[in-house]
């Protein structure tokens, strides 16, 4: 992956790395047998400005866009798929504000993300209409200079740690009758509802809020009234196809390390267990596929970070990574056999978690349906183009970057000399 990554995303890793290692992996069996909302490693990360990874500098935040994000990611959800899920939802939060919200709405708000002052959510799915955005029925109604919203939301990452939700509700009739908003965990007519009872990601909220005359002034919309659907759609093709292929893809890389390192160590037949023709060919298959699945994740974020169409590439990167880390997750079951079923070998957790990474922001037949849309030439609006244009400011920083590092790479080679200056070739 170096034609990726540089320097400073691999001294990211590292950090991330070594925090996982020491601060979060011994509390995962707590986390697994208490299955309560893990509150204290959340503000942990968001204090250490991880979440921040997409916000530029002039906000507070690290300005070193979606590769950056999906390393921190994969490196969380690597120890523990409930804490990459964590961040990953924040990510998508912060997605709305950057892309939607007013210069006042981001000078407000993104510099408290950045610190982990804050963590937001994107609450678009209800009960009844589940997937079907157009479905939904909550509802904001204006009331001078005030909305008042009613309703119910369904499966919010981080529905119970939050302290600002961004909300859709309808407005009005059809495609054209939905509105996004920023409410504060603090406002009357605002509680969290049940938290469900996942089978996986323990530690990670994954519940409900509800909406009862709940009152916000008419500054917390984001966007015009009626681009509430952009705000859904946009929000999960780039930012939670792409988060939850890099939860997908920290889980696959711990599938595939532990069942190596138990094939390694596990003797049967006078020699270790990787050695038997047959469980080196899964070995093999499963190191395939992981090589793969970062390929597709690492070159979307790449492609993402410097403005490019990449939709179909969004899309694909989730659908590879979900799709090939259940697959490896089944073939360290049957190598682990009784073994995997066993919660100190983590397989069964690997399996669980990475299952609840099916669902959110498109299951694989919708990437599929998609995909092919695309590949006829029936894909609508690609929002990676669209959008690219409302955050250029953090592309540009981007390119500042990189542009800056490439002089102090060529000077240093030059003893100094500017590039003005050098010869031509020839």
């Amino acid at each position: 992956m170096d034609y990726f990554t540089d320097e400073r995303h691999e001294s990211l890793r590292a950090e991330v790395r070594e925090f996982a290692e020491k601060e979060v992996r011994p509390q995962v069996a707590r986390m697994e047998a208490t299955r309560e909302v893990e509150f204290v490693l959340s503000r942990e990360i968001a204090r250490r400005g991880w979440i921040g990874a997409t916000i530029p500098r002039k906000f507070g935040g690290m300005g070193l866009g979606h590769l950056a994000k999906t390393v921190i990611v994969e490196e969380l959800s690597r120890v523990s798929g409930a804490m990459g899920a964590m961040t990953q939802a924040s990510q998508l939060g912060i997605a709305k504000v950057i892309h939607f919200g007013s210069d006042a709405q981001r000078r407000k708000w993104l510099p408290r993300f950045a610190s982990g002052e804050s963590l937001p959510t994107i609450a678009v799915t209800e009960p009844e209409s589940g997937g079907h955005v157009l479905g939904m029925s909550g509802t904001a109604r204006r009331e001078g200079d005030e909305y008042v919203l009613n309703g119910r939301k369904w499966f919010v990452g981080n529905s119970h740690i939050a302290d600002v939700h961004g909300v859709v509700f309808r407005t009005g009739k059809g495609s054209k009758g939905l509105s996004a908003f920023l409410v504060e965990s603090d406002r009357p007519g605002f509680r969290t509802g049940e938290l469900g009872t996942q089978s996986g990601l323990h530690g990670f909220s994954f519940g409900e809020i509800v909406f009862e005359d709940c009152r916000i002034p008419v500054t917390n919309r984001l966007g015009r009234e009626s681009q509430g659907l952009d705000v859904a759609y946009s929000s999960s093709t780039l930012y939670g196809r792409l988060n939850l292929a890099a939860v997908a893809l920290g889980i696959h890389v711990a599938i595939v390390e532990d069942t190596v390192r138990f094939a390694e160590e596990r003797m049967l037949y006078g020699k270790p267990l990787s050695q038997l023709p047959n469980i080196a060919l899964k070995l093999g298959e499963m190191q395939s596929r992981l090589m793969t699945a970062k390929l597709a994740a690492y070159h979307a974020s790449h492609l993402l970070d410097h403005g490019k169409a990449c939709d179909a590439e969004l899309m694909n990167a989730k659908l590879i990574n979900t799709e090939y880390a259940l697959d490896s997750a089944r073939n360290a079951m049957e190598i682990h056999a009784a073994r995997g079923l066993q919660s100190e070998f983590r397989i069964e957790r690997y399996l669980r978690d990475a299952t609840h990474i099916y669902p959110p922001a498109g299951t694989s037949d919708v990437q599929r349906l998609r995909l092919g849309q695309f590949a006829t030439g029936a894909y609508g609006k690609e929002w990676s183009a669209e959008l690219s244009d409302l955050a250029s400011w953090a592309w540009t920083e981007l390119a500042e970057r990189e542009a800056a590092a490439e002089a102090a790479a060529v000077a240093a080679q030059t003893g100094g000399a500017s590039l003005l200056h050098m010869p031509l070739a020839g």
